[in-house]
């Protein structure tokens, strides 16, 4: 859900391929590291694409919108025995989502203090940043009333049930993402899409989908 008249290009990670089977862990920094250097790679590519309409490319141009996602979910909760639809897989789903988010969108704002933030940006600066305020206490599981200008409050991480090491590399990169948009400002105006993937999930080896 965005400005009408805009685009995204849209990238995948396969969440499995991030996953060791032996030890049972996750590799944070190679996910991290990947929703670096796609996020540069997705910034690069609005000056490539090509937009069905002068509206689109326009406002794709003034927002810079990305769309990184990932897929394969539902295949990562599996190996490790985690059902569907339970509150440990809604902790860990929420943490590996906030890790990509906010880390997509410090990058966004370390490209932002070498080329500028989006266009429109400073025409919508505050309410931006409120919105990535609001992000960042959902990594923290702020009470309601913590949360600016909401009428439904988020579904926070649950600390109780995600594993530590995903919640706290979720929280640094939400304190990052707040930090470094403060200071520079974002290239883009939107970063993360989690998309269906259905069918390029076949093609990436995937066993299920985007967010099942």
């Amino acid at each position: 859900a965005f400005l009408d008249d805009t685009a995204c290009n849209l990238a995948s990670l396969n969440l499995l391929t991030f996953f060791d089977t032996v030890s049972g862990k996750f590799d944070i920094e190679s996910y991290r590291h990947a929703v670096r250097v796609w996020t540069l790679i997705l910034e690069i590519s609005v000056y490539m694409a090509q937009f069905p309409s002068q509206s689109v490319a326009q406002k794709s141009y003034d927002f810079r919108t990305l769309g990184l996602g990932y897929a394969n979910l539902g295949a990562l909760l599996m190996v490790q025995g985690i059902p569907y639809d339970s509150a440990e897989g809604r902790a860990q789903c929420g943490a590996l989502t906030a890790i990509m988010h906010a880390g997509s969108y410090a990058c966004s704002a370390e490209i932002a203090s070498e080329v500028g933030p989006f266009a429109r940006y400073h025409a919508n600066r505050a309410p931006m940043l409120k919105v990535i305020r609001n992000h960042r206490r959902a990594a923290y599981n702020s009470a309601p009333a913590d949360y600016e200008a909401l009428s439904v409050s988020p579904l926070g991480i649950d600390a109780r049930l995600c594993p530590p090491d995903l919640l706290a590399a979720a929280r640094a990169e939400c304190d990052r993402m707040l930090e470094l948009g403060e200071r520079h400002g974002y290239r883009n105006a939107q970063v993360t899409v989690i998309a269906p993937t259905g069918t390029i999930g076949l093609v990436m080896d995937c066993d299920t989908t985007g967010v099942e």
